[in-house]
């Protein structure tokens, strides 16, 4: 998953700063490139997420195991990390379109290895690419989207870039196993026909990008390289500790979705269909993202709070679905969580930036990350490895448990915060 990284990510700060105009195209230009790269965007983060629903088929034709299919993506969780750490930072001194180009890249050659060969090697080595892409991309497009639309529209509130760029990443994680499924369902092969389909895609996306005006000239002479930093801001530390443990758990459960949510669909509820197993995905993300885009103008810590109480009720509807079993209540769950888990991330985010000093935001903002993408792979991985000794109803029910824990830490850390001398 990528994760969602929001348009409050360490390189987003980049979106503020005056940048020459030179050479740059007319607003027209700006306002049509805003499209484009929400495009790109939406398209990158579709394709990173589009095996979801075809896992099963790889299980089935080739025997492997959950534990296979969570190291699989726990590989892509570890290449978007990497990527963001040592490069997601770097449009800001190199230029937007170089380092979406590079973004758009790496995820052509995934397609074309998805295509080339389905043995496990491949598999690791292509959602690896894949992360690389997704990691390189989240900040900068967030902060291009935001450079474009600002010049597009002089004058216009920030709102709406900002809810384009979530719209086209957390909308685009949901939307590429609804596509993938319902490919795979209705389409010969299913674990080919939706990797054609993202290749032709992502090919439009590469001459989009090309014919999008640039905002952020290249820094000359370039300045030293560094991977981005990782801080925690000295003041408000119990709160910063609060945000990076319900970003742990979010990115835990969002995680499930685009792992595991599909054998748990066709093995203890005995719905077979990929079409829905790419549904029960689109709903929990396309849920995140709107609830993100609800809460724009409302306080971090009021929206880290709701989260956290939806983030106890979603994975309890989870758990009682699997065990009655009901695929209303699991979708149910799923949307629930969802909001839970988007509306946690925007908090976390947002109490980050607001604890850290300007100077040191992007490096806060980073430390929220990093806790994030532990959470995706970890958690995730654990559950796998508990589907291998235990039912999977018996499994899950000690994943929610988990979750509800680290929802209970991060709650007791918020109210610590809150006494705390330094919670002024």
């Amino acid at each position: 998953m990528s994760t969602t990284v929001l348009p409050t990510s360490p390189s987003a700060a980049g979106a503020q700063r005056p940048v020459a105009e030179g050479s740059l195209g007319r607003s027209g230009r700006h306002a049509l490139g805003t499209w484009a790269i929400a495009y790109a965007f939406l398209v990158v983060m579709a394709f990173s997420a589009v095996p979801t629903p075809l896992y099963v088929l790889y299980q089935a034709r080739d025997g492997f195991s959950s534990l296979t299919v969570t190291l699989i993506f726990a590989v892509y969780a570890v290449g978007v990390a990497l990527s963001l750490f040592l490069v997601g930072h770097l449009s800001d001194r190199h230029g937007r379109r170089a380092w979406t180009l590079f973004a758009v890249g790496v995820n052509l050659a995934a397609a074309a290895i998805f295509l080339a060969s389905a043995a496990l090697p491949a598999l690791l080595v292509a959602r690896f690419l894949g992360g690389l892409g997704v990691g390189a991309l989240t900040a900068t497009a967030t902060a291009w989207i935001a450079e474009l639309d600002g010049r597009g529209r002089p004058g216009g509130s920030p709102r709406r870039a900002q809810a384009i760029a979530t719209a086209a990443n957390l909308g685009g994680i949901g939307f590429g196993p609804l596509v993938g499924g319902i490919l795979a369902q209705w389409v010969s092969g299913p674990l080919t026909t939706p990797y054609v389909v993202f290749l032709v895609a992502l090919g439009i996306a590469l001459v989009a990008v090309l014919a999008t005006p640039e905002t952020r000239e290249r820094l000359r002479p370039a300045p030293r390289y560094r991977p981005q930093r990782v801080a925690v801001p000295p003041e408000g530390r119990s709160a910063f500790a609060a945000a990076a443990t319900a970003a742990f758990v979010a990115f835990g459960l969002m995680g499930l979705f685009n792992s595991l949510a599909p054998a748990f669909l066709g093995g203890t509820l005995d719905h077979h269909s990929r079409a829905l197993a790419g549904l029960a995905s689109f709903l929990v993300f396309a849920a995140a993202a709107a609830a993100q885009i609800a809460a724009a103008d409302v306080a971090p810590g009021r929206v880290l709070r709701t989260g956290l109480s939806l983030m106890v009720v979603g994975p309890l509807l989870l758990v009682a679905a699997v065990w009655i079993p009901s695929l209303p209540v699991f979708l149910a769950g799923g949307m629930v969580s969802g909001v839970g888990a988007g509306l946690i991330v925007k908090g976390s985010l947002g109490t980050a930036a607001l604890l850290a000093a300007p100077e040191q935001r992007a490096e806060a903002l980073a430390g929220i990350f990093l806790a994030g993408y532990i959470g995706l792979a970890v958690p995730v991985v654990g559950l796998g490895l508990l589907t291998q000794e235990l039912a999977a109803d018996l499994s899950l029910t000690i994943f929610a448990a988990v979750l509800i824990a680290g929802v209970a830490v991060t709650s007791s850390l918020l109210l610590g915060a809150r006494r705390a001398p330094d919670a002024a």
